[in-house]
């Protein structure tokens, strides 16, 4: 029988080039994924080939400014496939719909009561029954007309409807009984009531140290934080429970070597025994119950175990976990030898161990909005991917390239082993939400692998957010998972459009692929970031362009130490070797776009100042795309953005007036603490003390100017004034340190001494009457004396105090001097000398302990305090501020207005502020 022509055709329907045919008739054959024949069905009518444009061709479907071309797969005609494949139709969104609405969900649920909970659970079950039903009603009624002819069905459908309320009752009853586990048991109420207990915990994480921080004049104690599970409790009266409630313990390790400041290295409580636990490690611990900080956490409550004392194990760990953990130490081991960078980055690059990122470079990480590579995410779970079964367009053919094919794996096969390696992918790098969402998404791609399903990215990311969140209701308040879904959907959705829009204007097809895929994700991204840092990074599309060519070998060669280490350590610390040179391309780049004055604008962190921010953006982008045709325009404006972000200084004298022309002294604002600069000439600088923060010490020495620091005087040891001096340090030479010889805190004073000996950097001790000269600069020291048997009472009393000649102006910078202190200077064979001066940097940021003598004495005409806003100790004093307006001083201090700048000479004085 001779089949159907089609309307027009002048014979036998021909099928596409690159089709088969069936023997003995003249029907296509249609070829599945995994190359099994089969019959196209026949029962349906062939749909009327078109063209681009929606007419019929002659030659079948063909593609937007291509007519006449054949139809088929993509890339039928040619051994190796298509080179650049490309999902054929619209994007598949039916799985978007509940995905969102069980997040949503989740996330609502987890503090809701549990009635609500209950009801909308109810509600969203029996409308998702009865969907059907209106819908068969509805079709019923309007199924035909008088005389036979038959209606158009209803507008609506009951399957998406209903697929949508399932997932909304799933994601509220999984939700609301994790919450209910977490608030009720014997855990809770022994919190409530800040109970002490013995407690048996399982670890569900590794152990972490806190970063450490500033209060005060000291540097608040480190601490170890896991994650874990109290399986078994007993109370004080002897009674035991059994449970399995969420929570969070803190063994606080007082000063057990936290000797370190804010910008010192992350190890200094590396010989706690706590750090060297796995998960899945089974403790005993003795501790204060105590509820969390805030609701809707996943924990019940905090054990705080005090004194630093070593864990009691009861447990040990999975033999999964002891396979991790030496995979994880061996790569520690292997990079040993790298430069502190590389060494501290290339085991979190690889698998998420940022155990040796020191503070000053996690900042550097977060300002440049490079955080993400940190923590393990599913860029690096890709790569491995790509490296096993090839290319993602080539995935599911037989010519794809990658290891499983040349190893001879069939697709099958190359699914299974896949799913071992995201499995091995998982327990060595920790279930953190980037990690997990990576993992699922893996898997469902897998799958499709594995059964000959077409693959498609966005509903594997769907069903990837939908099986976690119902997994997992915790994740739907993770921003950590909230920005792994962003930037992924980012590369799914915007990105290859706008590579598209950059390749035709001629930009390199690779670097319109990186260059699309870096903006897309911060476009997505950034009102998310800036929720949480207040802040928005210009360096960030740049940065992660930058670093994205190493982050592949980083990762592969890391991967490759990882596993090489423990059969053979020497070829790991090979291949560690050469993946440091990646690593320390990517850390280099944070610092150097962290480093950049104008590299980060504050923004309102607030879901109001996110909106306003996505509002920008979208702004931007359309104004992107008209400025993208005007090479010229487009260049003036990178031009303009990179000054803003450099703002070199002459270009910044004269937009903003700061650092203002000729300065001579110029006081820091770094919060509650000291930091201030003599100019001793150009990009050179005295600088006294280094604050409590190495980030605020260094955006100010970097807004002046200041490059060569001949001596850097530190005239005590608490934080608030040494706390910084990475900062100082950072990228500029010091010539020599001088510190006050009384060394307490102890720990602060060996920290000063640890970072001066790896810099190489002499050390000396200020002592009264020491006279010395720099540039346009001189003066001498006024305290402490030399005599032993004067002894200080304390660190304060024990600062050095300065009297500083430049271009005819006195400055007495004071230190946090006491009264005590303060009385014996004026009694002191340096201090007779004093008289009226032009500034005084007022002691102990503006105290009320101060000697009214010696303000009489040195009438200042400018008084400077240096003090954080909204700090606790209520500096400046009104006592003190009043009493230095009686004696006819200006006082300004740096809590209000900022960095402060004081130039002039010979009498003169003029004031500017940042």
């Amino acid at each position: 029988m001779t089949p159907p022509h089609h309307r027009g055709s002048a014979g036998p329907r021909t099928p596409p080039p690159g089709s088969a045919l069936a023997p003995g008739s003249t029907e296509p054959l249609r070829t599945d994924p995994v190359g099994a024949p089969a019959r196209a069905r026949s029962d349906r009518p062939a749909p009327r080939p078109t063209t681009s444009g929606g007419r019929a061709g002659p030659h079948g479907p063909g593609r937007r400014g291509r007519p006449g071309r054949p139809a088929g797969p993509a890339g039928a005609g040619s051994p190796l496939g298509d080179p650049h494949p490309r999902q054929e139709g619209p994007a598949d969104l039916r799985l978007v719909a509940p995905a969102l609405a069980a997040w949503a969900t989740a996330a609502w649920a987890l503090d809701a009561s549990g009635t609500r909970v209950t009801w909308v659970v109810a509600a969203s079950l029996l409308a998702a029954l009865g969907a059907p039903l209106v819908q068969r009603a509805t079709r019923a009624r309007t199924r035909t007309r008088p005389g036979g002819a038959r209606r158009p069905r209803g507008a609506w459908s009951a399957v998406p409807l209903a697929a949508v309320l399932l997932c909304v009752a799933a994601a509220g009853a999984s939700a609301g009984l994790r919450a209910a586990d977490v608030r009720r048991g014997p855990v809770p109420a022994l919190a409530r009531q800040y109970a002490e207990a013995t407690a048996e915990v399982r670890l569900t994480s590794d152990p972490r140290l806190t970063r450490p921080g500033v209060r005060g004049d000291h540097v608040t104690p480190r601490a170890v934080l896991l994650n874990g599970e109290v399986t078994r409790l007993t109370r004080a009266d002897g009674t035991v429970l059994a449970t399995r409630t969420p929570v969070l313990v803190i063994v606080d390790l007082a000063h057990r070597g936290a000797t370190g400041g804010p910008g010192d290295a992350a190890e200094p409580a590396g010989r706690s025994p706590w750090l060297g636990l796995l998960p899945s490690t089974r403790v005993r611990v003795t501790a204060r119950l105590v509820p969390p900080l805030t609701g809707g956490e996943r924990i019940a409550a905090v054990l705080r175990v005090r004194g630093g004392r070593p864990p009691e194990v009861v447990g040990e760990p999975s033999r999964a976990q002891r396979w991790a953990g030496r995979l994880r130490a061996g790569l520690r081991e292997a990079t040993e030898g790298l430069a502190p960078d590389a060494r501290a980055l290339l085991p979190g690059l690889v698998v998420g161990d940022t155990s040796r990122v020191t503070p000053e470079l996690d900042d550097a990480f977060k300002r440049t909005d490079l955080a993400h590579l940190l923590a393990v995410s599913g860029g690096n779970f890709t790569i491995l991917l790509a490296l096993f079964i090839g290319p993602a367009g080539l995935a599911q053919r037989a010519e794809r390239r990658g290891l499983a094919p040349r190893l001879g794996l069939p697709l099958r096969g190359t699914a299974l082993l896949g799913g071992a390696l995201t499995l091995g992918f998982v327990v060595v790098c920790r279930p953190d939400p980037s990690v997990l969402r990576a993992a699922v998404c893996g898997a469902v791609a897998l799958l499709a692998l594995a059964t000959g399903r077409r693959r498609s990215l966005i509903p594997a990311l769907a069903t990837a957010v939908l099986l976690l969140v119902l997994y997992d209701p915790w994740l739907a308040r993770s921003y950590g998972f909230l920005l792994s879904v962003l930037a992924t959907g980012a590369l799914l959705t915007l990105a290859p459009r706008w590579s598209a829009a950059l390749r035709r204007r001629r930009v390199p097809p690779r670097l319109a692929e990186a260059l699309a895929a870096a903006a897309a994700a911060q476009a997505l991204c950034a009102p998310v970031v800036a929720v949480l840092s207040a802040r928005v990074s210009l360096v960030a599309v740049p940065c992660n362009l930058l670093a994205e060519f190493a982050v592949a070998p980083a990762t592969v060669l890391g991967f490759a130490a990882l596993t090489a280490a423990p059969l053979a350590m020497p070829l790991a610390g090979m291949l560690a070797w050469w993946a440091g040179w990646p690593a320390g391309w990517i850390a280099g780049i944070a610092r150097t776009g962290a480093s950049l004055p104008g590299g980060a604008v504050d923004w309102p962190g607030s879901w109001t100042g996110a909106l306003l921010l996505a509002a920008a953006t979208a702004v931007v982008v359309l104004l992107g795309r008209r400025l993208i045709g005007h090479p010229w325009l487009t260049g003036l404006c990178a031009l303009l953005l990179v000054l803003a972000v450099v703002r070199p200084p002459p270009l910044t004298r004269v937009i903003t007036g700061w650092p203002p022309a000729g300065w001579r002294y110029a006081m820091c604002d770094v919060g509650q603490g000291d930091a201030t600069v003599l100019a001793a000439g150009e990009g050179t600088a005295v600088v006294v003390d280094a604050g409590p923060d190495p980030v605020l010490v260094d955006r100010c020495l970097t807004g002046l100017g200041i490059t060569r620091i001949p001596l850097l005087v530190l005239t005590h040891f608490h934080a608030d004034h040494v706390a910084g001096l990475s900062g100082v340090l950072r990228g500029r030479s010091v010539g020599a340190i001088e510190t006050t010889g009384f060394e307490e805190p102890p720990d602060q004073a060996a920290s000063v001494r640890a970072q001066a000996a790896a810099r190489h950097i002499p050390m000396t001790r200020a002592e009264a009457g020491e006279r010395r000269r720099t540039g346009g600069l001189d003066w001498r020291v006024l305290w402490p004396p030399p005599d032993p048997a004067l002894s200080p009472d304390g660190p304060n009393d024990a600062s050095v105090a300065l009297s500083v000649r430049s271009a005819g102006l006195t400055l007495l910078l004071l230190g946090d001097l006491e009264p005590s202190a303060q009385q014996a200077l004026l009694s002191s064979p340096e201090g007779a000398e004093l008289g009226p001066v032009d500034i005084l940097k007022v002691a102990h940021h503006g105290s009320a302990y101060q000697d009214p003598e010696l303000i009489r004495r040195v009438t200042p005409r400018l008084a400077l305090i240096s003090c954080g806003k909204d700090n606790p100790y209520g500096h400046p004093s009104p006592t003190t501020v009043t009493a230095l307006q009686n004696e006819g001083a200006l006082v300004l201090r740096t809590d209000r207005g900022g960095a402060i700048a004081v130039t002039g000479g010979n009498g003169r004085l003029a004031v500017a502020r940042d």
